[in-house]
C-alpha cells in the first residue's frame, strides 16, 4: 500500500513538472474570439499548431501549458495563427525570439503581448534588399500544381548587366527571410549582401542568381513535407518541389541568362525548408546537384523519410552535393537525426567528398544562424569542380533546347564545333524514353512523351552535357 501511494505521488509529481506560459495582458485590437498561439522550437515554428492554442481563462487572461516531455532551452513567440499576425513592438517592429530555460519544475511564466503586426501602426522598416540586384520577380507568381500563388525574389549578379555571361541558379525556400529585414520572421539571411560581398572581393568568380520563394505562412509546413504528419499536417511537398522544377525553373531559365544544367543548380533551406530541399535532391537529381541543408526538421516525418532514403541510390554519372549544418542547441534529436540522414546517404552510394556535414556547439534554431552559415555553405556548394569546370559550363551554355516548355516540338541545337551527337531524353525515375542520332540544329517530335519533367542528355565524341526541360 506504501509503494502505492508513494507512486500516486510520484505520478502527480511529475503531472505537475510542466511550463505555463500566461498572457496577462493582450492588445486592445485583439479581435473578440481569436485563437492565439505558441511557436516555437517546441513545434518547429508551427504559427497555427492546434496543441499549442492558448485558453482564454475567465479573467480574461490566456494560458497554455507545455508537456513535461519539453525542457531546455526554448525559443518562442505568440501568434493569431500565421506569422502575418505575429506579435511585435509598440512601435510595430519585429522583436526578437522570446527565450526561456524549462528546467521540470512546475511554473507558470508571465508574459504579455504589446501589438499585433497587422493590427498595429505602419511599420517605419526600410528594406534591407540590396538594389538594384534584388527584385521581386512577381507578387503573385501561379502555382499550377497547387492552385496558389506566391511572391517570387530574385537576386542578380552585380555585373549581370554588362557581362553577356550565364550564371548558376541557388532556388531558396521561405522567401521572406532571404533579402529583406522588412518582410523577414526574426530576422534575414543577408544572401544578397553576402554573394555580392564575395563577388566584390573575388572570392566568388563566377557569380549566381538567386531565386527565392515565399512561403506561405499557413499552408508552409504542408508545403515543406511530401509527407504527412499527423499532428501538423504535410503532404503537399511533392506538389511544391514538381512547381520548382516544372513551372518556376524553366521560366526563370527562360528568362534570365541561366546556366540550366544540374551541376549549375541548387536548392537550400532552413528547418522544413531543409527537410523539402533533401528531399528535392533525391527526387530530382536530374535537375538538381547542389543542396544546402540548415537545421532540417528530419523529425516531422522521421519514418517516411527513413524508408525514402532506403529507396535512392547515387549514380555515378549524377554527383549530387550535400551540405548539412545544425547547432546542439537546436533540440535533443536535430543533429543525431542529421547524422543518421548522413549516413544513409553514404550507404545509398553518395561519395563522402560531396557530403559536408557540419555541428555547431553554438547553433540555435534561428536566422542569425542560418545568416553567418551560409557563406560557408554556398563557398562549398559551387566551387569549381576542376579546372576544367569554367570551360564545361560555356560549352553547356551553347548547348540549347526551345521551346522550354515544349508541347508538341523540341528543337535542339548543338554546341559549337559540334558536327553531330546522340540526344536522349531521361525522365525523373532515369529511364531513357526517346532517342535520336542529331547534326547540326534539329527538330523532334516530343508529343508522346507525358507532361512532366525530363532531361535531355547530348552525348558528343568526348563529352556529355545535360540540362531539363518541360513537357507541358
Amino acid at each position: 500500500m506504501r509503494l502505492f501511494f508513494a507512486l500516486l505521488v510520484l505520478l502527480a509529481g511529475s503531472a505537475q513538472a510542466q511550463t505555463t506560459f500566461r498572457l496577462t495582458s493582450v492588445p486592445a485590437s485583439t479581435p473578440a474570439g481569436a485563437t492565439l498561439y505558441l511557436a516555437g522550437s517546441m513545434n518547429n515554428w508551427n504559427p497555427g499548431s492546434a496543441a499549442h492554442a492558448l485558453t482564454r481563462q475567465p479573467d480574461g487572461s490566456y494560458t497554455v501549458t507545455l508537456p513535461a516531455t519539453v525542457t531546455g532551452a526554448l525559443e518562442f513567440k505568440f501568434t493569431r495563427g500565421a506569422w502575418s499576425s505575429v506579435e511585435s513592438d509598440a512601435q510595430n517592429q519585429d522583436i526578437g525570439n522570446r527565450r526561456y530555460t524549462a528546467t521540470g519544475a512546475p511554473v507558470t511564466v508571465d508574459l504579455q503581448v504589446v501589438n499585433w503586426k497587422d493590427l498595429g501602426a505602419p511599420s517605419t522598416c526600410t528594406s534591407s534588399a540590396l538594389q538594384p540586384n534584388v527584385q521581386v520577380m512577381s507578387t503573385s507568381f501561379q502555382i499550377p500544381q497547387l492552385g496558389r500563388t506566391r511572391r517570387v525574389w530574385v537576386y542578380l549578379p552585380s555585373d549581370y548587366a554588362t557581362s553577356g555571361r550565364r550564371y548558376p541558379v541557388l532556388y531558396l525556400h521561405d522567401g521572406q527571410n532571404v533579402f529583406d529585414q522588412c518582410t523577414s520572421f526574426s530576422g534575414e539571411w543577408g544572401v544578397d549582401e553576402t554573394l555580392a560581398q564575395l563577388q566584390q572581393s573575388g572570392q566568388d568568380a563566377t557569380g549566381c542568381i538567386v531565386v527565392a520563394v515565399d512561403n506561405d505562412g499557413a499552408q508552409r509546413l504542408n508545403e515543406y513535407s511530401p509527407w504527412n504528419n499527423p499532428q501538423y499536417g504535410g503532404g503537399q511537398g511533392a506538389q511544391y518541389v514538381d512547381f520548382l522544377v516544372q513551372t518556376l525553373k524553366p521560366y526563370v531559365d527562360q528568362q534570365y541568362r541561366t546556366l540550366p544544367d544540374r551541376l549549375n543548380t541548387g536548392i537550400g533551406g532552413s528547418s522544413m525548408g531543409g527537410l523539402i530541399s533533401l528531399y528535392a535532391a533525391l527526387q530530382y537529381p536530374a535537375v538538381f546537384g547542389r543542396a544546402a541543408v540548415f537545421s532540417p526538421a528530419f523529425w516531422f516525418a522521421e519514418a517516411s523519410l527513413k524508408n525514402y532514403l532506403h529507396q535512392h541510390r547515387a549514380t555515378a554519372s549524377q554527383p549530387t552535393r550535400f551540405y548539412f549544418v545544425a547547432g546542439t542547441q537546436e533540440s535533443q534529436t536535430m543533429v543525431p537525426l542529421m547524422q543518421a540522414v548522413r549516413d544513409s546517404l553514404l550507404r545509398a552510394g553518395y561519395a563522402a567528398t560531396d557530403l559536408n556535414y557540419q555541428v555547431r556547439t553554438d547553433g540555435q534554431h534561428a536566422e542569425w544562424f542560418w545568416r553567418r552559415e551560409f557563406p560557408a555553405a554556398y563557398q562549398w556548394l559551387y566551387r569549381p569542380a576542376g579546372p576544367t569546370a569554367a570551360g564545361t559550363a560555356s560549352r553547356a551554355a551553347a548547348f540549347q533546347l526551345f521551346p522550354n516548355p515544349a508541347s508538341q516540338q523540341l528543337t535542339v541545337q548543338l554546341p559549337e564545333g559540334w558536327r553531330h551527337a546522340r540526344l536522349e531524353i531521361v525522365d525523373s525515375a532515369g529511364r531513357v524514353v526517346l532517342r535520336r542520332t542529331l547534326r547540326a540544329a534539329a527538330t523532334l517530335s516530343v508529343a508522346e512523351l507525358r507532361p512532366g519533367a525530363y532531361v535531355a542528355r547530348l552525348k558528343g565524341e568526348k563529352q556529355t552535357l545535360s540540362q531539363p526541360f518541360v513537357r507541358n
